[in-house]
């Protein structure tokens, strides 16, 4: 029923509990938002124009959403993802990494930038979730909020840019969301691609990793194609 929540990011457990889960979507109303796919680059992605052609401005829209370093997996909806694996490189904190970044400099949305983490330990994990967005709608200040999570069997937790549709776009608020993680990720995959507005919706990607083993399971969808 939301029609544009923007992008977002879900990271959870499975029910069984032998599972980590990340998932992560981009929607786009203008042209130039639109006009991407996912890339697998490496064990991540990227985002890339799907007309190199219409290209009109990468600086916000191109990037890579998902990047691995040992243990941790980052995914974040922007280029902060490499701030984060910068820092987490050099011995220091996902927090200390967000505290050099803020909200996307797109007035009068001042879109926020949404960030998370898993952690791996030897036979557990854990994650992290972070919001930076504007103080006020002047974007004269940035607000930091970081979540941090126990791995649960069976939940997730949501973070999203938007409150919903608008002009200016309004920001999300409050916690990430709670939601439910079912075992199979090709019944997760759909379940959020099928409810995503179909005209803005643009790119999911999901990985289901084992806990176990250490196996990555990847399911990709571009509407563009």
């Amino acid at each position: 029923s939301n029609a544009y929540p923007g992008r977002g990011i879900v990271l959870g457990r499975t029910p069984d509990g032998k599972k980590a889960v990340a998932a992560y979507f981009i929607m786009g109303r203008s042209a130039n938002s639109r006009n991407r796919v996912f890339v697998e680059d490496g064990d991540g992605i990227r985002t890339q124009a799907f007309d190199e052609a219409k290209l009109e401005d990468p600086s916000l829209i191109i990037y890579a959403p998902v990047r691995v370093l040992g243990n941790k997996t980052i995914v974040t909806n922007g280029d902060q993802t490499d701030t984060v694996y910068d820092f987490i490189k050099d011995g220091k904190t996902f927090e200390e990494a967000l505290e050099t970044r803020e909200f996307e400099p797109d007035a009068p949305n001042f879109t926020p930038r949404i960030s998370g983490m898993l952690t791996f330990g030897e036979k557990d994990f854990a994650y992290k979730m972070s919001i930076l967005k504007s103080a006020d709608a002047e974007g004269s200040a940035c607000n930091r909020y970081t979540f941090s999570y126990a791995a649960t069997a069976g939940l997730g937790h949501f973070i999203h840019t938007y409150a919903c549709d608008g002009n200016p776009l309004p920001t999300f608020q409050g916690e990430p969301e709670r939601v439910a993680i079912p075992d199979d990720i090709d019944t997760f995959l759909n379940e959020i691609w099928e409810n995503l507005n179909e005209q803005n919706k643009i790119s999911i990607y999901v990985r289901y990793i084992d806990l176990e083993t250490g196996a990555v399971e990847n399911r990709m969808i571009n509407k563009n194609k």
